[in-house]
């Protein structure tokens, strides 16, 4: 696309020819229409469903803004120099588009990335949370030996990629200096609901990372989660006495 978008406007700059010209129109409006269109739904298969809107109109925002950046920056050249000199500058630009697309093409994305799993069961708590009810404090101990170590530090920077992407904050790993063996991993969220929504955008390769991390665990049991609920210290904010209304 960008390629043909090149090859237009360059054929624009060098003829005269009314012919060569509608010719070249109709490559260049080919292949921004592919582009546009290519681009978007790449965008949309590419995004997780929870976040796809938001993706959507950052993509949006993006285009508009660069559409606006080159309508000034082109004008600008065709104002000051001249109008082959925009067009024959666009077209170099282009190409160094169309060549970076070669460097660094886009990862290829496996078909269970984008979907998160449905399956997830809400554990069980001892207290009447709302779905506003927060913050939540997660805490997951592992027991991993020393020969382990940097395995589970590899896999647990990527763990904290995961649960960054799918919502959790504050995200920390401890080791507990009386016991060594012992690690924690912190992380919280705002409310119940989004301890909730944050399971349920785990993906299929999110769980693929799990069970890597607990085969390294080297308890005989699952690792301990234990979830919390954060509650202030302050004491309640009093309530002004207001003074009587005189008759």
């Amino acid at each position: 696309s960008c390629i043909a978008c090149a090859a237009c406007s360059l054929s624009l700059a060098l003829t005269s020819s009314i012919a060569v010209a509608a010719i070249a129109l109709a490559l260049g409006g080919a292949g921004w229409v592919t582009a546009w269109s290519g681009v978007g739904v790449s965008v949309q298969l590419a995004s997780p469903r929870w976040v796809v809107g938001r993706t959507i109109s950052i993509y949006y925002a993006l285009i508009d803004g660069g559409i606006a950046a080159g309508s000034w920056v082109w004008g600008t050249v065709a104002e000051t120099h001249s109008l082959t000199w925009a067009l024959e500058g666009s077209a170099g630009a282009l190409l160094l588009v169309a060549v970076a697309g070669v460097l660094f093409p886009l990862r290829e994305r496996h078909d269970s990335e984008p979907d998160p799993l449905e399956a997830f069961d809400a554990p069980a708590v001892a207290l009447n949370l709302k779905p506003r009810s927060g913050p939540i404090v997660v805490k997951v101990e592992y027991l991993i030996t020393e020969k382990n170590v940097e395995a589970f530090l590899d896999l647990m920077r990527q763990r904290r990629h995961v649960h960054s992407r799918v919502g959790a904050r504050n995200w920390t790993l401890q080791r507990n200096l009386q016991k060594p063996m012992q690690w924690t991993e912190t992380f919280r969220t705002p409310t119940w609901t989004d301890y909730l929504r944050l399971n349920h955008r785990l993906t299929e390769v999110d769980k693929e990372l799990d069970e890597r991390v607990l085969q390294l665990h080297a308890g005989e049991a699952a690792p301990q989660m234990t979830l919390s609920i954060e509650r202030p210290t302050s004491s309640p904010r009093k309530r002004a006495i207001l003074p009587l209304p005189r008759h």
